[in-house]
């Protein structure tokens, strides 16, 4: 190809903010149903409210809704098609190198009739096939039809932050940016998965590739895959190593490698015509972001925090220690949640069974930052890269504690002591040394996975009927992380754990609880951890570095110390969380009673209604804190009323 010369302004149009969806007929004869693909985008409407754009062509279907944060001139218009309309591309995501990608493809003779990066995605495949991943850094989910092999190409970013639901039906192949929107297709079935189910009471969420439905999968995360003549294939296209390490002499000069690394991740982030800002939480990852855009802006940044009235979930004063250093336009914002209206709604928002109670402040954060800005920074991704969370440190002194009890042949006596106590949950000195052996019992990953679970395997059984409890007896819910983590090509006991949080708790719950809550009010967040490249030279750096003598993030409290103020680094690590503990006991338990005691809920079969019943006693009186697995179960109920009861739609829209 020859050269052509180059002549595109400084600012390029993204459209972060969107909806995709569509439908391959397996039919070539049938024509695409036009006002399917519109109520699909219609149920996606939220997520693209400025511009929707439809492509129907032969016995293929694709939607967009649209929500520009530049413009929303007819060029970026979607689904988009390449110079000879041979293939078209509905893209949902922000490719950050677009600008350099987009030279090298002007030099090799592309033109451009847009300044989107959405045509930069059409280019590079019409260069390099499915091998374009490989080329784009960024966030995103798109759907590529290349009516030439008459194939369908599907893909999602490394790690996971915008998703993609995909069914195959007896008419064909039908996708969407989420599960309400791929259930506006009669032809999926609503049948419930209950391995999924059981799951979703082990970790809160559902893990890629199931969903809830049986009928129903999502893309994972590093992966894409090709529809093609009623066939689909999947494909893993990237993984991160925590094998090959890197080797300093001091640690200024791992400071220095990662630092230019997340230096670029951020200044690339800042690309935008539209407000932006950060989310300021008070913490060291998000406190790490402010100071680099502070040092790369011309004006302050403007930084978002959110309060309660409760002081135990209460981060505001740190977070203004942060905003006072680097002269931030701060923005606080003080919230008293009617969590008895919002609760249908949020699990409305959600789509599937997802029982994070950050959704909650996560949801009001994302409300009250759009009133000022459009795209906002975060530091999602911190604790993950360098072992931010308590359980890290819980989980290594653990192994090391069990590897010597193994040594001097106690095991057996171990065994006894569980036999003993898992006879029924106990209190005080006695509850503490059962749940001390059961984290005991067994291997590192299942003892970690104790530590995160929702509900342990001995509580599901004493919770299930009967019926249910044999149509999943032969799963085991922690086989999930438990081969995650002898999968991991980590080292250490630290890198492997690290490695199983990125590819489970991160991409399936924490990603999943932004993505939704920014789209349901038009806002983008971008999260320079999560830049591939810093991912993997954080999993470049020694474990030692990120956990040393049990303190966690190390690496970052020690390089940081000159500008974050000491605070903030010795502050021990806070949830971002709601007093649902009270709320369950007090305001929600009168809901609570009348959603999980209910002749409708009893007649699904899950649950012993003379268990639940007991747990909630147990809660309300103070004898156990059953919070989370209460909230487990109300999320649980109130979705399938809204999703397949479609009793209480009214109220969650």
């Amino acid at each position: 190809m020859n050269a052509v010369k180059r002549n595109h302004p400084v600012t390029m149009h993204t459209d972060v903010m969107c909806g995709i969806c569509g439908k391959i007929y397996n039919d070539i004869r049938q024509p695409p149903d036009g006002q399917l693909i519109r109520s699909m985008c219609r149920a996606l409407i939220h997520r693209g409210p400025d511009d929707e754009g439809i492509f129907l062509h032969e016995h293929v279907a694709l939607g967009h809704r649209r929500l520009s944060i530049i413009d929303l001139s007819p060029a970026g218009r979607q689904p988009m098609a390449n110079e000879d309309g041979s293939v078209h591309i509905v893209f949902n995501g922000e490719i950050y190198n677009y600008r350099e990608l987009r030279d090298e493809l002007e030099d090799r003779g592309h033109r451009f009739s847009s300044q989107t990066d959405t045509e930069v995605i059409l280019h590079l495949y019409e260069e390099d096939g499915t091998d374009c991943l490989h080329r784009l850094r960024g966030m995103f989910a798109f759907a590529l039809w290349d009516s030439r092999s008459r194939s369908l190409f599907l893909a999602r970013d490394r790690l996971g932050k915008k998703p993609l639901f995909y069914s195959m039906t007896a008419g064909g192949f039908v996708f969407a940016s989420e599960l309400r929107a791929l259930l506006c297709d009669p032809e999926v079935p609503r049948n419930i998965d209950p391995v999924a189910l059981h799951y979703y009471l082990t970790y809160q969420y559902i893990p890629s590739p199931a969903t809830i439905f049986t009928s129903v999968k999502k893309l994972p995360p590093a992966h894409y895959a090709v529809y093609r003549y009623g066939k689909l294939s999947v494909h893993r296209y990237w993984s991160v190593s925590y094998k090959n390490k890197v080797t300093f002499s001091h640690i200024q000069d791992y400071r220095d490698y990662f630092f230019d690394t997340f230096r670029e991740a951020v200044r690339i982030r800042l690309r935008s015509d539209v407000p932006f800002g950060a989310f300021l939480s008070g913490g060291i990852d998000s406190s790490l972001v402010v100071a680099f855009m502070s040092s790369m802006l011309e004006r302050p940044v403007k930084t978002f925090s959110i309060g309660f009235a409760e002081k135990e979930y209460d981060e505001l004063g740190y977070a203004r220690m942060i905003a006072k250093r680097f002269s931030t336009e701060h923005h606080e914002f003080v919230v008293t949640p009617d969590i008895q209206a919002l609760l249908p709604k949020l699990v409305l928002q959600y789509g599937e069974p997802f029982a994070d109670s950050s959704t909650v402040p996560t949801y009001y954060l994302a409300q009250m930052t759009r009133q000022q800005v459009t795209v906002a920074l975060s530091g999602d991704g911190g604790d993950e890269c360098f072992a931010g969370y308590p359980r890290y440190p819980d989980t290594v002194k653990g192994a090391r504690l069990q590897h010597l009890l193994h040594r001097m042949g106690l095991p057996f006596v171990r065994n006894m002591l569980e036999r003993f106590l898992d006879t029924h949950d106990h209190e005080g000195l006695i509850g503490r040394l059962q749940r001390a052996v059961r984290l005991f019992s067994g291997d590192v990953p299942r003892w970690y996975i104790r530590k995160i679970s929702q509900f342990a395997a001995h509580e599901k059984q004493r919770i299930y009927t009967r019926s249910f409890a044999e149509k999943v007896a032969h799963i085991d819910a922690f086989d999930y992380l438990a081969t995650l983590y002898t999968a991991a090509d980590g080292e250490t006991v630290l890198d492997r754990l690290l490695q199983v949080d990125l590819l489970s708790y991160l991409p399936e719950d924490l990603l999943v609880k932004i993505d939704i809550a920014s789209m349901a009010h038009g806002l983008e967040v971008r999260s320079p951890f999560l830049d591939h490249e810093v991912v993997a030279c954080a999993a470049a750096l020694p474990a030692s570095l990120k956990l040393k003598d049990g303190e966690t993030k190390y690496f970052l409290k020690a390089t940081c110390a000159s500008f974050v103020p000491k605070e903030i680094l010795q502050r021990p690590k806070m949830g971002f969380g709601v007093p649902i503990d009270r709320w369950l006991r007090h305001e929600l338990y009168p809901l609570v009673c009348d959603v999980l005691l209910d002749k409708t809920a009893q007649e699904r079969g899950y649950f012993d209604v003379r268990a639940v019943r007991q747990l909630l006693a147990e809660h309300r009186d103070g004898r156990s804190n059953h919070c989370f697995r209460i909230w487990n179960l109300l999320w649980l109920e109130l979705w399938h009323r809204i999703f397949i009861d479609s009793t209480m739609e009214a109220e969650a829209a």
